[in-house]
């Protein structure tokens, strides 16, 4: 009789094998000619060595799908387990459209159908754009598919970045470090983390860098490889600043761009620069845009509402040139 002990590692013990083992009974189950035995961080496994090998590979499988997701279901460790081929069992893996569970365990996934774009488009492409009004999931959904590379171990780190300009509000002067100072700007992105990562683990990805948020000027300079980057608000960068960003990137990286060119909030005479960039990279092969509407808002039903009397109202005045040029770009790209 042969023997093996496998170690459980980046996960909880007591989520993978269930609450009272509820789980591990579940794949005692499943190999009944196996004797398994769980002690903290570690499964001892009993029986033919072929069928221990087998065994070995599908529970660090269940544990993938726990780091990647933060949860695990009865019906993913059976179709982690029962999976009768690598190929099936790829395919299985595939077809869950939740892209992360948050916390308590709601699954978080793409809602409608420009969302879905974006999750096909970041699996094929390593540069995208989401552009649309607010309240649409640009933000929500690009955090969303940054966690789960990260859990998948697709990349290395995470790094959100948003340009620090006002919304014509002067705050004046912010007490604080540099940090404090800062972190009102990017408090959108912490609030759609929180959303995805328990707390502790998310203290502890900021504490080592592994998530990294920071206003765009911070990365200039940078060379950003294996890395996951969002660049949100990116209707509030300038030319260069877009420039300098999208020049960032390096080796085995994948970038989302998401902006509202309907609410720009640079100085009058500072132009935008993402319609430029729409206009100039639009026949780029490798880059996709998604464009995001009022059917894809997943706020109060009141701001699709919102957002379709503002387009209406603006479609009777005389645009400046950086939303005129952009909502242009918009139309011929539909």
């Amino acid at each position: 009789m042969a023997e093996q002990i496998l170690q459980i590692e980046n996960v909880d013990p007591k989520e993978l094998h269930g609450p009272n083992d509820k789980h591990l009974d579940l794949v005692k189950s499943m190999f009944p000619k196996l004797k398994i035995i769980a002690r903290g961080d570690f499964v001892k496994v009993m029986g033919d060595e072929d069928e221990i090998d087998y065994f070995i590979s599908r529970y660090e499988t269940l544990m993938m799908q726990l780091e990647r997701f933060g949860k695990l279901t009865a019906q993913t460790i059976e179709d982690v387990m029962m999976a009768s081929t690598d190929t099936e069992l790829q395919q299985k893996m595939s077809e869950s459209d939740v892209l992360v569970f948050g916390r308590s365990g709601v699954p978080i996934k793409a809602i409608t159908t420009n969302q879905k774009r974006m999750v096909t488009a970041s699996e094929q492409k390593d540069l995208i754009f989401a552009i649309g009004p607010a309240g649409t999931g640009k933000t929500y959904t690009a955090v969303a598919l940054a966690v789960r590379a990260l859990k998948a171990k697709q990349v290395r780190r995470i790094i959100l970045t948003r340009p620090a300009v006002e919304a014509d509000e002067h705050l004046g002067f912010l007490p604080g470090d540099l940090k404090d100072k800062l972190d009102p700007y990017l408090q959108p992105l912490y609030d759609a983390l929180r959303d995805m990562i328990p707390s502790t683990k998310l203290e502890g990805y900021l504490e080592d860098h592994t998530i990294e948020i920071a206003p765009l000027a911070f990365m200039r300079g940078r060379t950003l490889d294996h890395a996951f980057v969002i660049l949100d608000e990116a209707q509030n960068a300038t030319r260069s600043q877009l420039k300098m960003f999208l020049t960032r990137m390096g080796r085995s990286a994948k970038f989302i761009v998401t902006g509202d060119i309907t609410q720009i909030d640079l100085p009058p005479k500072t132009p935008s620069g993402l319609p430029q960039a729409m206009e100039v990279l639009k026949d780029v092969r490798g880059i996709e845009f998604i464009y995001l509407d009022d059917k894809d808002v997943v706020r109060h039903k009141l701001v699709t509402d919102i957002i379709n009397a503002y387009k209406k109202h603006h479609d009777t005045e005389e645009q400046d040139d950086g939303i005129g040029q952009g909502r242009e770009i918009v139309q011929k790209s539909e």
